[in-house]
């Protein structure tokens, strides 16, 4: 299988509320709009948050997004001065990442990380030349 590119969609319960914490609240850059959807630019990923192709049926999203920052303190000050409810406040996990934890309008899961110099995922593992 070759994949070319993906995206994560959402279908909210209520899309006018979710489209406007993504655009606005979170402020992520438009890709893309169509009738009934917006795809959002999120890091190297898409967010699309879609108003059709729903079962009917209520679901419940049991994943998360990730979301890395560069400034998670910033951010946080930024996230509560626009009203958003901070779930699980900003801390330096065991496995060395800072992480700070936030919800969409459905309680989708939302973790902001910073990830700090030292973190092994910013060191280049090669061998010196």
């Amino acid at each position: 299988m070759e994949i070319l590119s993906s995206r994560t969609i959402l279908r909210p319960a209520d899309y006018p509320t979710t489209l406007a914490f993504y655009a606005q609240t979170l402020e992520l850059a438009v890709a893309r709009e169509y009738p009934g959807g917006t795809v959002f630019f999120a890091g190297q990923g898409l967010i699309e948050v879609a108003a059709h192709g729903a079962s009917g049926v209520s679901t419940r999203f049991d994943g998360a997004l990730w979301f890395q920052v560069r400034d998670l303190t910033a951010t946080q000050t930024e996230l509560v001065l626009k009203g958003v409810q901070i779930v699980r406040e900003a801390r330096q996990e065991p496995w060395g990442l800072h992480e700070l934890w936030i919800a969409d309008p459905d309680g989708v899961p939302i973790v902001l990380v910073q990830i700090p110099a030292d973190h092994p995922i910013r060191r280049d593992g090669r061998p010196a030349p």
